[in-house]
Formats: C-alpha cells, sequence, structure tokens
C-alpha cells in the first residue's frame, strides 16, 4: 500500500490546515495547551489538495475493503470529504450525527442504508479517538457492519490506539503526528531546537503546559 503520510502532511503543512507553535502554544476547547493545531476542513477549500486526499482515501478503501457497500462521513467535519470518497468509488454516502436529532424523525444517521451493509468510515482528525468511536456505536447499533475508519491525520496518541483497539475498530490514516514532525524539519518549517517540546507534548497532552 502506497505511504501518503509524508506527501499529505507538506499539504496541510503548507495551507496551514495544521499549524505548530510550540513558542506559543495553542489552546483546545478541551482546556489542554498544545504546540499544534489541526483544522482540515481548510481542505475542502483547495480543489488539487481535496481531490489528493479523497483519491488517497479511494485507493486505501480499494486495497483493503474492496467489499464496502457503503461509506459514512462523521459529522461535521468529514461529511464533505465523505460524499467526495463515495464519487470517487461511486457508492451510497451516509453520515453520522454526534447526536439523534431532536425534532422530526430524530435520526442520527442520515442517508438511505440496509441492515447488515458493510460500511467505511471517514473521519478528518482523530484525537483520543471518542468522538470518532461514537459515530462507530451508532452504525454498528443500526447493524450496519463498520469495515474500518480512515482518518486524514491523528496525533498518534495511546490513548486513541487503546480506544480503537478495545473497540475492534481498525484505524487507518493518511498522516500521523511522526511524519508531520519529519515533514516539517524537512521543509524547514520548525527546527531541531523544537523537537523536546513537541516529544513531551505527545507524550502527557493532558498536563502539558500547564
Amino acid at each position: 500500500m502506497q505511504d501518503y503520510s509524508l506527501l499529505i502532511s507538506e499539504k496541510l503543512l503548507q495551507i496551514k490546515a495544521i499549524k505548530l507553535q510550540p513558542a506559543n502554544p495553542f489552546t483546545w476547547a478541551s482546556g489542554w495547551k498544545s504546540p499544534i493545531y489541526c483544522d482540515n476542513r481548510k481542505t475542502l477549500s483547495y480543489p488539487d489538495i481535496r481531490k489528493l486526499i479523497a483519491e488517497s482515501f479511494a485507493d486505501i478503501i480499494k486495497q483493503k475493503y474492496n467489499n464496502a457497500d457503503v461509506i459514512a462521513g462523521v459529522a461535521t467535519g468529514a461529511i464533505a470529504i465523505g460524499v467526495l470518497v463515495a464519487e470517487v468509488l461511486d457508492l451510497p454516502f451516509i453520515y453520522v450525527r454526534s447526536s439523534s436529532k431532536g425534532h422530526g424523525l430524530q435520526n442520527q444517521i442520515e442517508g438511505y442504508f440496509e441492515k447488515n451493509q458493510k460500511v467505511v468510515v471517514i473521519e478528518d482528525l482523530v484525537s483520543t479517538g471518542g468522538s470518532s468511536l461514537k459515530a462507530v456505536d451508532a452504525l454498528r447499533s443500526s447493524e450496519l457492519d463498520v469495515l474500518g475508519m480512515l482518518a486524514i491525520f491523528t496525533y498518534g496518541f495511546k490513548q486513541a490506539e487503546n480506544n480503537f483497539a478495545l473497540n475492534n475498530c481498525e484505524l487507518t490514516t493518511l498522516s500521523n503526528y511522526n511524519s508531520l514532525i519529519d515533514t516539517a524539519l524537512k521543509i524547514q518549517y520548525i527546527t531541531d531546537d523544537f523537537l523536546p517540546t513537541l516529544k513531551q507534548w505527545r507524550q502527557n497532552p493532558e498536563t502539558w503546559g500547564k
């Protein structure tokens, strides 16, 4: 299988979908301090990059999950890219809300599907894996067979690795934290001086910077 990680990492840095600021950390919604911030929705504004991502996902699905019946996007960040992947593969598309609607049909899964269909889940970003795996649970609760999840980027937290293993869900990503750092050094986005800080954060993100 082709390794997309360095190429995708470079593209994400070029368009500032991912920013690295070890000397001026970001504050996440969770309250964590972080030297990295990721907003992969920016990729949708760049036709060549969104096409690269969609075709890379499609290539992986053809190789790993060529029996997929449906593509599912995780709302809201992965809906658009999920549609593009489904279009490349000529497959139906559905998407999964974080929770059921409080009105109308009260759907959590939007779109048409049938029980026992095989589904590949598309996500834009995986941190701890909690919200991503809630989507997997919703699909399984609706009697869909989840083959695996594909994401654009993961921070590579051990917690996420454990969560996906406990939920028996295979995760494949186009890029990851280690590849991002390697690429950032290669293109001189950062210098070697920042490496200890970046490694320390990934080891203890909850307490880093406090």
